[in-house]
């Protein structure tokens, strides 16, 4: 082969390329907004990359103080009761009358009670017994004066 017969079999040969090989340049794609992150995800991001950089050692992530969260907690809870209406009633003691008897009852008429003179009186609140106490007079109103506080239901639950 000659030397030009070379050349331009070269020549043919730089011209032939595949469509496989063949590249177009593509217009960039538009790029996005990165979203703006909070301080709690960045803080999240720089522990990962500290996590990531000691490769071997990890540190757990500092908590909050929770301590003293129940107590406020409870007593704002407390707080927001301090309205509520509750009905409360003291009870002398209880007599069972047939209809007979009360359509009988006239002014001056005596009920006898179960409890004596003397026994301690229940304090009901919303129906459910609280306490019981005594009966004084105060500048002339009726008072109770409670001496025994009833456990509540829990309470009585883990006594049985």
């Amino acid at each position: 082969m000659s030397e030009e017969e070379k050349q331009e079999e070269q020549e043919a040969t730089d011209v032939e390329v595949s469509d496989s090989e063949v590249k177009t340049e593509e217009a960039p794609e538009p790029v996005e907004e990165a979203p703006e992150t909070s301080t709690e995800e960045t803080e999240s991001v720089a522990y990962e990359n500290e996590a990531a950089a000691d490769e071997g050692s990890v540190e757990a992530p500092e908590l909050p103080d929770f301590t003293n969260m129940l107590a406020e907690a409870a007593a704002s809870s407390i707080e927001l009761l301090n309205d509520v209406e509750l009905d409360v009633k003291v009870e002398l003691g209880r007599s069972e009358l047939t209809v007979e008897q009360v359509l009988n009852l006239t002014e001056g008429s005596v009920v006898e009670l179960d409890k004596l003179a003397g026994d301690p009186v229940d304090v009901f609140v919303n129906e459910q017994l609280v306490a019981r106490g005594e009966i004084l007079v105060v500048n002339d109103n009726f008072c109770v004066r409670l001496n025994e506080i009833v456990p509540g239901v829990s309470e009585r639950m883990t006594q049985e």
